[in-house]
């Protein structure tokens, strides 16, 4: 008769996993990156002065040596800026980085798969199999045939010594179709995202950037547009949001919508939804002769009003709003009820530690339904 074995658990003491120095560095560089939109003189200033007070480095490894590895590994690269003096700047590879790190520190290391999956409960012709088979139909696709299987029905209905395979032995594996996502995220880049201490643009960023890498590495038949809106809106690529700054802007909430749904006309996507991340009222509009209309004292009515029927066109075109609101003021909160009310979207009232997990999750959740 075995033994019986014992079992319970076996303490250890913890080793935290070695961290090459140019890496503890650069995770540190490139949230100053973020921080200093771009700024790679200013960064790297930071970075020295934190290294004073926290000794980041020692004698084996400088912040010199940091920055000539940055040149050597791609990250920076040498420049002639406009007045003709010499510099540095970082480059595409940065860019890329600072995005991964913003969708590993928003949303956690989510694995990569295959295509984008915003799936509808219509089965045929579509990119997903199911893993079931049915019998062959006229117009389906030669790629759709399994070989494996209908070799076997050949062989059970025509037997092996005088091989024929006929139309009746086809079989398909059965496939679902996806439905696709086309998503504006509309970014508020009025002077309010840096009054009263607080910087809000740079978490916003931030999840721009995670967002932007987790629709292009894990849902690629996805499409991501982002702009901004200030006194105007207009498009920003992926690769220019470490760059973003607030401008002295009053906040044309008008301007960003028409904005978005001429984006998302074109698209051919059915889903389409718009995010807007936005700590402020709408305070500005401009007029059909290109003067502009501003009032930043209270809600203006005339502004507002304007952006209930943006609102109301967008549920119209089954174009779905939701607002992400970085304030709690009553008033507003009131507003964007209202302007919710009138789309039939989401809104949520969220401090900025929580934005980017709230973002994601509607983005899942929109993800796993047809938006009609």
């Amino acid at each position: 008769m075995e033994a019986n074995r014992k079992k319970g658990f076996v303490f250890s003491q913890y080793k935290a996993p070695d961290v090459s120095p140019f890496d503890k560095l650069f995770e540190i560089f490139t949230e100053l990156i973020t921080h200093t939109s771009g700024d790679l003189d200013e960064a790297l200033d930071w970075l020295r002065e934190l290294d004073k007070e926290y000794k980041l480095t020692d004698e084996n490894y400088t912040i010199d040596d940091f920055i000539e590895d940055l040149k050597k590994k791609g990250y920076i690269k040498d420049e002639t800026k406009e007045d003709g003096t010499g510099g540095l700047k970082i480059t595409a590879k940065t860019e890329r980085s600072i995005r991964q790190q913003a969708l590993k520190q928003i949303f956690g290391n989510l694995k990569k798969s295959g295509s984008g999956n915003h799936k509808t409960k219509h089965s045929g012709s579509g990119d997903e199999h199911t893993g079931e088979f049915r019998e062959y139909r006229f117009g389906d696709g030669l790629d759709r045939i399994s070989l494996t299987e209908s070799l076997k029905n050949a062989q059970i209905n025509n037997g092996i010594g005088d091989f024929k395979l006929t139309e009746d032995d086809l079989v398909v594996e059965d496939a679902q179709y996806k439905s696709q996502m086309s998503t504006v995220l509309m970014i508020d880049i009025s002077h309010s995202m840096i009054l009263y201490g607080e910087d809000r643009i740079t978490p916003a960023k931030k999840v721009a950037m995670a967002l932007a890498e987790l629709i292009t590495t894990r849902y690629p038949k996805d499409t991501l547009d982002i702009l901004v809106f200030g006194n105007d809106a207009w498009p920003i690529a992926i690769k220019d949001l470490p760059y973003l700054q607030v401008g002295p802007y009053h906040t044309n909430t008008v301007a960003g919508l028409e904005l978005a749904m001429d984006m998302l006309r074109r698209k051919r996507n059915t889903n389409k939804q718009i995010f807007m991340i936005t700590d402020g009222k709408p305070s500005c509009v401009r007029e059909s002769d290109g003067r502009y209309y501003m009032n930043s004292n209270g809600l203006d009515e005339y502004i507002v009003d304007k952006c209930y029927t943006m609102a109301a066109q967008a549920r119209k075109l089954h174009i779905p709003i939701t607002t992400f609101m970085i304030a709690s003021d009553p008033y507003l909160q009131r507003f964007v009820n209202q302007f919710t009310e009138a789309n039939q979207g989401k809104a949520f009232y969220t401090g900025l530690k929580g934005l980017g997990e709230m973002i994601f999750e509607d983005y899942e959740t929109n993800r796993k339904k047809r938006i009609k």
